[in-house]
């Protein structure tokens, strides 16, 4: 980890550079980005000296992933070698994919580096309450886990199920889904030892109606979802959890991999930030009627994501969140985004379901 902006800054356009000319050389390229750069109107892999000439590419059309072959997305230095597909979204229709091999793992991996070992201690059991099936998290929890010399059990859920039934105004079938992912929940953290918890904030209100997550013997928590505000955390943090289990909230997805959270002080008011992992990725608050341009710190806009892999670069894509732009910090020295929730969600009702 750099130890100021300016380090930050310098290592971003550095990895900026190597990775576009990963992707766009005929030696290691990708064949997507290869073909998009002959029509271009200038050359990537020439013209790109740093994270800001990225912005001469337009918001990557997320569309795109759910048609287009996937022999599309492998980098020639990946040919040949199985691939792991990984879909994105919880809407209904034709998901989102992208392809992976080993950035889940290294993800993860790094995440793990700001744990702390009491709330999340090495060896022992995890329990994650969550969308396993084609979603990348079912892989990075269990990594995670076995990471830090533990082994996981999981319960399952379809949240695009959950929220069909809530478009469809079925809500007693949704509650009962729900309990019944609950029950299973419940049935495990009675008959095994689970130090660890990884689940939705939805769903672990719902877990401490049936029992207390303290005494069961839960150390640590991990909150997944986009919508946390300083409400809700606060309930968390001291009801639910009774002030007595270490609670990390966290915000990614298979696009982006994993954001970390600045730890709570009391000048937080219980109001989360997150931070990307850079410079693998690079979160920026936007406006959203220019998405060139960052909103002033403290500000909300619209959340924009570069990722910046070997396996995968995507530039500029337009995330479903909304967010306040924060300033660096000093475990992470670049801007953080704050107040995560649904793009549009102070205009209209979003449907979250599980999250």
């Amino acid at each position: 980890m750099t130890d100021s902006p300016q380090a930050a800054a310098e290592a971003l356009d550095a990895h900026a550079r190597e990775i576009v000319r990963w992707h766009f050389s005929p030696d290691t390229g990708t064949p997507r980005w290869i073909d998009w750069a002959r029509d271009a109107g200038w050359d990537p892999l020439e013209e790109v000296k740093g994270f800001a000439d990225l912005l001469r590419f337009p918001n990557f059309d997320g569309e795109i992933l759910r048609d287009e072959p996937h022999e599309r997305w492998i980098p020639r230095a990946y040919q040949d070698r199985p691939f792991r597909i990984f879909e994105t979204g919880g809407t209904t229709g034709m998901p989102k994919q992208r392809i992976s091999w080993e950035d889940y793992k290294i993800d993860y991996e790094q995440f793990s580096e700001t744990l702390d070992d009491e709330a999340f201690p090495r060896g022992g059991y995890w329990l994650m309450i969550g969308p396993t099936g084609p979603r990348r998290l079912r892989l990075a929890i269990e990594h995670l886990a076995n990471h830090r010399g533990s082994s996981c059990y999981f319960v399952d859920l379809d949240p695009r199920w959950v929220k069909k039934l809530i478009r469809e105004g079925q809500g007693p079938q949704a509650k009962a889904y729900m309990e019944h992912v609950i029950d299973q929940a419940v049935q495990i953290l009675d008959k095994r030892e689970i130090s660890v918890l990884f689940t939705t904030p939805r769903l672990l209100e719902a877990l401490s109606e049936r029992l207390s997550i303290a005494d069961a013997g839960v150390k640590g928590v991990f909150c997944g979802g986009t919508t946390m505000d300083p409400q809700t955390t606060r309930f968390l943090v001291e009801e639910v959890l009774e002030g007595r289990v270490g609670f990390v909230p966290t915000y990614g997805n298979t696009l982006m991999g994993l954001a970390a959270h600045k730890p709570l002080t009391p000048e937080d008011k219980f109001s989360i930030t997150y931070y990307a992992p850079q410079p693998r990725a690079v979160l920026r608050v936007v406006d959203p009627e220019d998405s060139t341009k960052l909103v002033d710190y403290d500000a909300f806009g619209r959340v924009e994501l570069t990722t910046l892999t070997q396996e995968f670069f995507l530039p500029r894509f337009l995330e479903r969140d909304e967010g306040v732009r924060r300033r660096p910090c000093d475990l992470y020295p670049w801007d953080g985004v704050g107040e995560v929730r649904p793009f549009g969600a102070s205009e209209q009702k979003i449907v979250e379901g599980v999250y």
